[in-house]
């Protein structure tokens, strides 16, 4: 950064202007230190306001105005320090080691803040991934709620279906009772009548009355042909007004039996749809 940067311009220039004052060199040497010096205090003013007293300040400000004066006039072999030269040169090491100790401070906290930034980055790709993986859980569960949704609303559709069907079919099914009761009702009652009817002319044809004139002898055929013709006509007339009434093709046969066939034929086909009669009433109440 900017500031790691400006600090080692400075320590490189504080090292160039320790360096030209302890090998006591000049020249080109002693013009680049103090352009360095100089853009050195410049850049970091405030920071040397700290780090300085007054006095060393203002020592440091002459150093770089005239820095030749900070050596011997006259060297010798090597030239030489001048006698404030010292103070210069305790100065410049003074500032040359807070800078070291700043930069290296500076890079240690540095390189803490990127540790501490990884850590942090890390921390935070955990729990990004977490939500994403949350997030991928979530939208499974609704892409599934959906699904069951959906599921649901065909089932319900498809229950709506099958209820109005059922509702129809109990409706006709109760029609179809309704009708089936008023037949089997109609069926009992027409039985029923036949029966009666058939009853009434067997009771008739089988009475003590009718059993004497199929009894007698030859010596009243005549009288007793009459008699017997009256109440077979009066049987008949029985089961064909009854079977005319409930339409009933067997109590029509029958009664033409009663008119034409023998007292023996007529008693037994009375007797068999008597029977038949009440074996159809049985077969439909077991129905």
């Amino acid at each position: 950064n900017e500031d790691e940067k400006d600090t080692l311009q400075s320590i490189s220039a504080l090292k160039s202007a320790v360096t030209v004052l302890s090998k006591h060199n000049g020249g080109a040497a002693l013009l680049d230190m103090q352009a360095a010096l100089r853009a050195t205090v410049h850049r970091h003013h405030d920071r040397l306001g700290d780090m300085l007293s007054i006095p060393e300040m203002k020592t440091v400000q002459s150093f770089i105005q005239s820095p030749e004066d900070y050596f011997d006039a006259e060297p010798t072999f090597k030239q030489s320090y001048a006698p404030q030269s010292g103070e210069i040169f305790g100065i410049l090491k003074n500032m040359l080691s807070t800078f070291e100790a700043d930069l290296s401070q500076a890079q240690k906290d540095e390189m803490q803040a990127q540790s501490a930034y990884e850590q942090l980055k890390a921390a935070k790709e955990d729990e990004i991934k977490e939500g994403q993986d949350h997030l991928e859980e979530k939208q499974e569960e609704l892409a599934n709620t959906d699904e069951s949704l959906a599921n649901a609303k065909e089932d319900l559709e498809d229950t709506r279906t099958s209820l109005a069907a059922d509702q129809a079919f109990l409706a006709n099914l109760k029609e179809k009772c309704q009708l089936t009761d008023q037949e089997y009702e109609q069926r009992t009652k027409t039985r029923q009548e036949e029966i009666s009817a058939v009853s009434e002319a067997l009771s008739f044809l089988t009475s003590d009355e009718a059993h004497d004139l199929f009894s007698r002898t030859f010596n009243f055929v005549q009288r007793t042909a009459t008699s017997l013709s009256a109440n077979r006509e009066r049987a008949a007339s029985i089961l064909a007004s009854t079977a005319h009434r409930v339409h009933s093709a067997d109590l029509v046969a029958l009664a033409d039996s009663v008119k034409r066939d023998a007292f023996v034929k007529v008693k037994k086909a009375i007797d068999d749809m008597i029977a038949k009669l009440l074996q159809d009433k049985e077969d439909e109440i077991k129905q």
